[in-house]
């Protein structure tokens, strides 16, 4: 797999930091801006939650970039997209993947940010034309550091799909400058626990991993039982991950969101 944002990679303004830099990173499967089984429409809520995080880049999954039908029935639904909506004025920058379309509309990934995203790409890793999963790769300008590479991952529900598009990312990953810091963040549905040995390879860390000795447990919100979602890095410094599994967010999606602070 190619991208048209790697070849222009082969040295990055990284290289003459002259401070460390914090940033703090959120990941959240949003189950398309609805509670719990789909009872209550929460984005206006789930906006509020997030910036209560102070995050200074959130990851999206399940998305809305757009949904007619929604739109014309349920109360409330933003005249922006779903992204648009949750970043606001608090998240200068953002960008968009669209993965799944059909007649009424689209979703996809996103990854809001409060520093510039110079540029992004959307990579498709559907299998088969199944569950449409994607990679949307951005690149991040911090100031007083230089760019970041930030990818948020939708990976399918079959193992054998999940291994396949493991293999893609790791095919991304190796075409990154090794120096460059690399955050991968989002829903890998890996209940099984496969994901750390198929990128075994790509100098990775899991977060909760490399603290804990386990990913998190973040499906369901309410009662976390399976460990689903997922924050690698490389060439970075992690603290304090933790999973935000008490209200509001256990009432504003099926997954518990991810958050860590990490210093480059």
């Amino acid at each position: 797999m190619t991208s048209a944002l790697i070849p222009q990679h082969t040295s990055g303004p990284h290289q003459s930091a002259t401070a460390e830099v914090t940033l703090n990173l959120l990941t959240m499967n949003m189950h398309m801006g609805f509670g719990v089984f789909n009872r209550r429409f929460i984005l206006p809520e789930l906006r509020d939650a997030v910036r209560e995080v102070s995050a200074d880049v959130v990851f999206l999954q399940e998305v809305h970039g757009e949904h007619q039908n929604h739109a014309q029935k349920v109360k409330n639904w933003p005249t922006l997209s779903q992204y648009e909506f949750l970043a606001d004025s608090v998240w200068t920058d953002f960008a968009y993947g669209r993965n799944a379309v059909y007649p009424h509309g689209h979703h996809g990934n996103a990854l809001l940010s409060k520093y510039p995203i110079l540029r992004h790409e959307n990579l498709d890793i559907s299998i088969h034309g199944t569950e449409e999963r994607g990679l949307l790769h951005c690149v991040l300008e911090v100031p007083h550091f230089g760019e970041v590479h930030a990818i948020c991952v939708h990976l399918g529900l079959r193992e054998v799909h999940r291994q396949q598009q493991l293999k893609l990312l790791a095919d991304l990953l190796a075409g990154l400058p090794q120096d460059a810091p690399v955050i991968v963040a989002g829903d890998f549905n890996d209940w099984r626990q496969k994901a750390d040995a198929a990128l075994a390879h790509t100098g990775l860390q899991e977060v909760f991993v490399s603290t804990f000795g386990a990913p998190a447990k973040s499906f369901p919100a309410r009662f976390p039982l399976l460990r689903l979602d997922r924050i690698y890095v490389r060439n970075v410094r992690v603290r304090a991950p933790r999973v935000l599994s008490s209200r509001p967010w256990s009432h504003l999606s099926d997954h518990a969101p991810l958050a860590v602070e990490i210093t480059l």
